[in-house]
């Protein structure tokens, strides 16, 4: 079992790397978190607080936070499954979820990538898809801490979105042979 955590914070590329991504291997797939509240439903699946309540009693939740009004919530049931049928890609934005996420499933390989950009460039790329809460979310980019633990480390103003999901690409494949920590 393997899995992809592309980690940072708003704006960084994870929706435009993960699509590069697919584009390579028809394997990786973004792990849709659960999530409950407004805002937009693209890359989410839509449940309610009481569904993700059931979750939590059960044990089966990885990670949650709330942000932007909403629920997100990163569910073991689905995430063991999407293991087992490709190469989930999960957009992760907390360090401690990182932690989480791997703890909680040790049998899968995770191949941690932190993608950033400068703050002036995430701004450019929330106008220029529109958002409509861009302070929130340059509160969330200033609130982003470096993962220190990460496998790879790619600055998405620096490459483009197809060299960033080559890289990645080359270290889950490469990951037989070693561990080694890269930047890009």
């Amino acid at each position: 079992m393997f899995g992809v955590i592309l980690y940072g914070p708003p704006a960084s590329g994870k929706d435009t790397v993960t699509e590069e991504l697919k584009r390579l291997d028809g394997r990786y797939r973004q792990f849709e978190r659960l999530k409950s509240g407004s805002g937009r439903s693209r890359g989410y699946r839509m449940t309610t607080e009481s569904a993700i309540d059931d979750l939590r009693s059960r044990g089966e939740v990885i990670w949650e936070n709330r942000r932007y009004g909403a629920l997100y919530v990163v569910d073991r049931p689905s995430l063991v499954q999407s293991l087992g049928t490709g190469i989930p890609v999960l957009h992760l934005g907390q360090v401690e979820a990182v932690g989480a996420v791997i703890g909680a499933i040790p049998d899968a390989a995770w191949l941690t990538v932190s993608l950033w950009c400068p703050r002036d460039v995430a701004a450019t790329r929330l106008i220029g898809r529109g958002s409509t809460d861009m302070h929130d979310r340059l509160r969330a980019w200033d609130e982003t801490e470096p993962l220190p633990t990460a496998d790879l480390i790619i600055n998405t103003a620096e490459i483009s979105a197809q060299q960033a999901a080559q890289a990645i690409n080359a270290a889950h494949l490469g990951r037989a042979g070693g561990n080694e920590r890269s930047n890009h």
